[in-house]
């Protein structure tokens, strides 16, 4: 009977039911979900605010690139723009870039999250100057709560007399009138090059083929 042999110190042996890829793809899935293996409630997920997930949704506005996690200064002015937090009275377009470059970093360009709450709490102060500080942040943070970035429609067509006299082929001279037929239709390449008529007839003869369709119609006599 053999002898089984025991692990050295030096080579632990890793239980069957955890292998190392198993154990890699457990952490990220942990750090992608805002968890944790250790600690106490460690494996329940990170609520989203409306807030913050409002924040996220302009964030990547416009950017396949981004992330999420931090805002740029044209995002930031469209989100307090598409959500109302500018009036033009008390908030004007001025003010926000200004606090923009107050809140962010001295060489950065983008801002994040809670420097976005701080952004929002110095421009609540403006918008709502009969309450205090804490419950006008709350009147702004309402005001961007669930909403997406506003897509602007495709810009319609304004008729105008000058597009519609360089556009009316009845007016066209020249050359430029060839192009085209009495209904406006384009005549395409007969329009633009000049096409050698090889029907026998002399130009501008307007009875073509009619000899033809004569002697078709015409009973031919019995020999």
């Amino acid at each position: 009977q053999k002898k089984q042999s025991k692990p050295t110190k030096d080579s632990p042996m890793r239980p069957h039911s955890e292998h190392p890829k198993d154990h890699a793809a457990k952490r990220l899935s942990s750090a992608s979900n805002g968890t944790s293996d250790g600690g106490a409630g460690a494996k329940t997920p990170v609520e989203i605010t409306a807030l913050e997930e409002s924040f996220r949704r302009f964030a990547i506005h416009g950017d396949t690139r981004a992330t999420g996690r931090d805002m740029n200064g044209k995002n930031w002015s469209k989100l307090c723009k598409d959500c109302g937090v500018i009036d033009g009275k008390s908030i004007t377009l001025t003010d926000v870039d200004i606090v923009f470059s107050k809140v962010k970093n001295k060489t950065a360009r983008t801002i994040t999250y809670s420097q976005f709450k701080e952004a929002l709490a110095e421009l609540a102060g403006k918008r709502f100057k009969d309450k205090s500080s804490e419950d006008a942040a709350q009147e702004v943070y309402r005001m961007i709560e669930g909403k997406s970035p506003v897509i602007s429609g495709v810009t319609k067509a304004v008729a105008s007399p000058t597009v519609s006299r360089l556009t009316d082929t009845t007016k066209f001279t020249g050359s430029h009138k060839e192009r085209f037929d009495e209904t406006g239709r384009g005549k395409g390449k007969a329009g633009r090059v000049e096409m050698v008529d090889k029907s026998g007839y002399v130009s501008g003869y307007k009875h073509a083929g009619s000899y033809e369709k004569k002697v078709s119609k015409s009973p031919q006599k019995p020999m």
